[in-house]
């Protein structure tokens, strides 16, 4: 049997485990996931106790995303984005990818919308940066807008072609743009959105990565204004069905997968 699991603290509200293990019994994979929850300072010695377990894979979350860079071979992205949120045992050493940027991606793609022109990243924190790289990397230039607007231009300076701006910049970087995406928790524990509701249009595609509440405020709006909207649960969808495919090496059952999450939510 191949162990899988998720290392965080806290982990006890985490929907990984019936995602993944939906995906195991649809493949008919002898395989668990499970979850681990060390200390907050004990990021790099969980990785290290998973191998010496022989653990076959790991997802990573908050607190230890930045700490068990440290015990792994980082690829590039991962390396870029300075964040690991998932490790594979296979090889000789570990190895440490960052698939939160697949996920935005791949969460825009299954709604059909097109990666080119321009996009409004708000959150410069660990989602914003993995975002940021994400859609960079497929040609799509990014403005990058945060409450503290020295921290939006310090991504913008590491992100290829990115430019960084303040919250307040939002209806004049709107304006013009393809894509939105959230990547603070405004909207998780209330009704409120990052973004003035008058500075979305029917040409965005939003993307929101908060997932409970399913539907906030922000994607709201955005309907009201005849934008796509593109809920978090997929984006949390695609980077687990992004490390399902690098552990097992076998294509993710994404529709088994989407609905183990969506029953939990």
């Amino acid at each position: 049997m191949d162990v899988y699991g998720l290392v965080g603290n806290p982990v006890g509200h985490s929907l990984s485990p019936p995602m993944h293990e939906a995906g195991y019994e649809a493949l008919g994979l002898d395989a668990r996931y499970v979850t681990f929850e060390p200390p907050a300072d004990a990021g790099e010695a969980a990785v290290e106790a998973a191998e010496t377990l022989g653990v076959a894979g790991l997802n990573v979350t908050i607190p230890f995303k930045r700490d068990v860079l440290a015990a792994v071979d980082p690829a590039p992205l991962a390396e870029r984005i300075g964040a690991v949120n998932t490790v594979d045992f296979s090889g000789e050493t570990p190895r440490g990818y960052n698939t939160d940027a697949v996920g935005a991606v791949r969460a825009f793609e299954h709604h059909g919308v097109d990666l080119s022109g321009t996009a409004v990243v708000v959150g410069a924190g660990g989602a914003g940066r993995a975002v940021a790289f994400g859609l960079a990397d497929e040609g799509v230039t990014v403005g990058i807008a945060n409450r503290t607007e020295s921290t939006a231009h310090d991504l913008a300076a590491e992100v290829p072609d990115a430019t960084g701006h303040g919250l307040d910049e939002l209806p004049d970087l709107l304006a013009d743009a393809d894509l939105l995406v959230n990547c603070t928790s405004v909207g998780m524990d209330e009704d409120a959105s990052p973004v003035p509701a008058e500075a979305l249009h029917a040409d965005l595609a939003v993307l929101d990565a908060v997932y409970s509440p399913i539907e906030t405020r922000l994607l709201r709006d955005a309907a009201d204004a005849g934008a796509t909207t593109v809920d978090g649960a997929w984006m949390l969808l695609y980077q687990g069905v992004a490390a399902f495919e690098l552990w097992t090496g076998s294509d993710a059952p994404v529709a088994a997968m989407n609905e183990a999450l969506r029953a939990e939510l």
